[in-house]
Order: C-alpha cells, then sequence, then structure tokens
C-alpha cells in the first residue's frame, strides 16, 4: 500500500488527532494547501506509506474530486469502513492508557484466527481508526 487519502471536513483537526492523539509524524511540505501528509512507514519503491488529509473544499481535478453539494460524505457516512494502523503489541496498554488520560472513548477487539487485537477509536470527523497489534498468545485453533 502507498497511502490512504481522506476527505475532511475540518484537516486542522483531524492532522492534530493523528498527529498530537496518535502520534503520527507529519512530513514536511505539500503538494497544495488544504493537504496535510503523515508518514506510516518506508514503503517501496521510494514511494513512502502515508495518510493524507485532503480538505474537501478543494477543487483539485474538475469531475474527479466532487465539491460543494455533489462531494461524497465523510466521517461515519463515508464509505471507509476503518483504517489500521500496526504498532507492537507491547504499545496498546500505552495506548489505552493514553486514550483513558484524553478521554477518547475506544474498544478492544481481539480476532484470534490470525492473533491480533485492535484498539479501535474514532478520529474528530467519525472514521474509525485502529491501533492493530499480533501477539501469538492469541492465536485460537481453527474451529475454536
Amino acid at each position: 500500500m502507498g497511502e490512504i487519502a481522506i476527505r475532511c471536513d475540518d484537516v486542522g483537526r483531524m492532522a492534530d488527532f493523528y498527529e498530537n492523539t496518535l502520534g503520527l509524524e507529519r512530513m514536511e511540505g505539500s503538494a497544495a494547501s488544504g493537504i496535510v501528509f503523515f508518514r506510516i512507514a518506508e514503503g517501496f519503491g521510494g514511494h513512502t506509506q502515508i495518510l493524507a488529509l485532503f480538505d474537501k473544499a478543494m477543487t483539485g481535478r474538475p469531475g474527479l474530486h466532487p465539491t460543494g453539494p455533489d462531494a461524497p460524505e465523510t466521517g461515519a457516512k463515508s464509505s471507509l469502513h476503518h483504517i489500521a494502523l500496526s504498532l507492537p503489541y507491547a504499545e496498546q496498554d500505552a495506548v489505552m492508557a493514553w486514550y483513558n488520560a484524553r478521554g477518547l472513548p475506544y474498544r478492544v477487539e481481539h480476532f484470534g484466527w490470525v492473533g491480533w487485537r485492535g484498539v479501535f477509536t474514532e478520529d474528530p470527523e467519525g472514521n474509525t481508526v485502529e491501533l492493530v497489534a499480533y501477539h501469538p498468545d492469541l492465536l485460537q485453533p481453527s474451529g475454536a
């Protein structure tokens, strides 16, 4: 994967959440005003894996990115189900403590068939964000 791009009603609030709540590294520079990039990982073939936040009012390419009443829904009403970012299992307890300290609601789900635990919350516009980690002790035998 190269990037995930989310259209936003309030890029400033969204950027603050991804930078200061989730701790993503904001990249310097931008292709245009109204776009904020965050580094996720080194990526493949010279393309850094990123999360991009786009102001939905931008009129980048007519017809391709509609604005105004034709703009797609953002947040919980969008077609985006959720984004998941990986982190070490040992850091998930610190994430939950951080969310508790900030009063940020979250839920935890276990996916025994693959050995994952996900900590889910929402960004300021209602997009579901999962911080997911693998641990071999979470693996359940098939059929269990």
